[in-house]
């Protein structure tokens, strides 16, 4: 990582590089973009790509690390004149890195952690969004409209024919079978549609025409960036994928054709050759596996030793930005499973923490909220302040799972207080952790808990269970109990009691 002098140099050059590069960049191109994302790459292929095909999923294996930096030089030199800036960034690319005390030099690629980092991929492959835009799709674009579908015309023609003879009941039959039928040839071979965006290093090229022109195209990308940008697709999920009968993933969604072939949807013609965006049943069943044991919901143990302010937040927000996130998906009510498993969850964590019940959690905790589409339940956790300052509110739940065309993410603003910092609050108690002396109060740190079952480590003493119960890197001590520690003597506390009677709570 670099240093904080690196970091404002390359805030600069990020800055200078975005101002004049970010209005040349091409509109599908959606990733390090002020006022872009993943919605509104996800907006483009939902609104404009109706009657896709094909998809061609791509994936640029190892992006970031194997930009090539005589091209990325050269890209930069075709607008900036300036040897002394293209000198600047030439040794940026080359610094190095530091691996166990050792410099490596990098051969290729961007500073991982670099703060130009993103706009400088954004400068490199944005030759690869124009030999799309200006090569592969005007060539593989043809028609103004599809022809009409025959089939199509000839049950018009049947309805007319049975109106003017009074037979409404056949006219009625004659219309339910239209609606099953598309009224411009989805096979006419004088129509194609070519369609890309990109995010970072993912792209996704939606193709209206035949499969093995999709795998022309597909082999066309590859050879530009193996010989224009030296990069090579990801053979493992760069993939051809049938819009209709399969589903391409992109940004974490799953992306298909919708057509209205089954009797719920046969009414509704509007949704045939729309593009449909899903949530993947393995996302939600990998996102609710993180919350449960055993098959069922399970408690949080790392929890058990925070305010319950922080552990409502927890979880509120992991459930919040799973769900904002998804809203734009046509099926977001499958997270009601997760919204469950999460909230089961919580209350045994609570549980746990107070040696209570999850009823009664449930029974403290659990409050209505006001939403623009009604009543919600939600739990609740409100820490009261100063009469002239708002009180602190941590909350699970209460997002309708509700379909949204537009989605802006708008995220709660972080609820933070000293006062409440963990490490303060137990400073502030006055009391040591292993002897209960409330004078000369130290901090024992660790670098990580790893280092606590670190093998040929001597054995330190009662206090490293200690440690590794609460999952904590830090213990507030005296002086006197700090000096065992260091010394490998604290076996027991420095007053009768030992601590392994505070290990085991008793």
């Amino acid at each position: 990582m670099p240093p904080w002098s690196d970091k404002l140099v390359a805030e600069v050059v990020r800055l200078l590089l975005d101002a004049y590069y970010d209005v040349q960049f091409s509109d599908h191109s959606h990733g390090f973009r002020t006022g872009r994302g993943c919605h509104t790459a996800l907006r483009e292929v939902a609104n404009t790509w109706a009657g896709t095909h094909w998809f061609v999923e791509g994936d640029i294996s190892d992006c970031f690390g194997s930009l090539n930096h005589e091209v990325m030089l050269a890209v930069l030199g075709e607008n900036i004149h300036d040897g002394r800036f293209l000198r600047l960034i030439h040794r940026m690319l080359k610094a190095g890195y530091l691996e166990d005390w050792r410099w490596n030099a990098t051969l290729s690629g961007a500073p991982q952690g670099g703060v130009a980092s993103p706009v400088l991929s954004n400068i490199y492959l944005d030759r690869f969004d124009r030999f799309i835009e200006e090569q592969l799709v005007p060539e593989y674009n043809r028609g103004r409209l599809r022809r009409p579908y025959p089939p199509y015309r000839d049950i018009e023609n049947r309805i007319e024919t049975a109106q003017r003879r009074g037979e409404q009941e056949l006219a009625n039959a004659l219309r339910r079978e239209r609606r099953t039928l598309p009224s411009r040839d989805p096979a006419d071979p004088g129509y194609r549609r070519l369609r890309y965006v990109r995010y970072c290093d993912d792209f996704l090229l939606g193709f209206a025409g035949p499969k093995h022109e999709a795998e022309e195209i597909k082999s066309r990308v590859r050879s530009f960036l193996r010989n224009e940008l030296r990069l090579e697709l990801s053979e493992s999920k760069t993939l051809i994928t049938h819009a209709a009968s399969q589903a391409a993933r992109f940004l974490g969604y799953d992306i298909r054709t919708q057509y209205a072939d089954t009797k719920i949807t046969a009414g509704r013609r509007a949704v045939n050759g729309g593009i449909g965006l899903y949530v993947p049943k393995d996302v939600i069943r990998e996102r609710c596996a993180r919350y449960m044991k055993k098959g069922r919901p399970w408690h949080r143990s790392m929890l058990l030793h925070d305010a319950d302010f922080t552990i409502v937040g927890k979880f509120g927000a992991e459930y919040r930005g799973m769900v904002q996130y998804y809203l734009m998906a046509q099926d977001v009510f499958r997270l009601s499973r997760l919204r469950w498993v999460m909230a089961v969850s919580l209350l045994k964590t609570l549980a746990a923490k107070h040696n209570s019940t999850v009823s009664k959690m449930a029974y403290r905790y659990q409050t209505t909220i006001s939403t623009p589409d009604g009543p919600r339940r939600c739990f609740e956790v409100t820490v009261e302040r100063d009469k002239d300052r708002k009180p602190l509110v941590a909350r699970f739940g209460g997002i309708p799972l509700k379909w949204q065309r537009v989605t802006p993410i708008s995220d709660l603003q972080p609820a933070t207080d000293y006062r409440y910092n963990e490490l303060i609050h137990r400073l502030l108690a006055g009391q040591c952790e292993m002897c209960e002396a409330t004078e000369g109060l130290q901090v024992h740190h660790i670098r990580k808990l790893a280092d606590l079952k670190r093998p040929g480590r001597p054995e330190p003493g009662v206090w490293v269970h200690l440690m590794a119960q609460r999952k904590r890197k830090t213990l507030v001590v005296c002086a006197n109990c700090h000096q065992e520690i260091h010394a490998g003597r604290a076996t027991t506390s420095t007053r009768n009691r030992s601590l392994e009677s505070r290990v085991l709570g008793n």
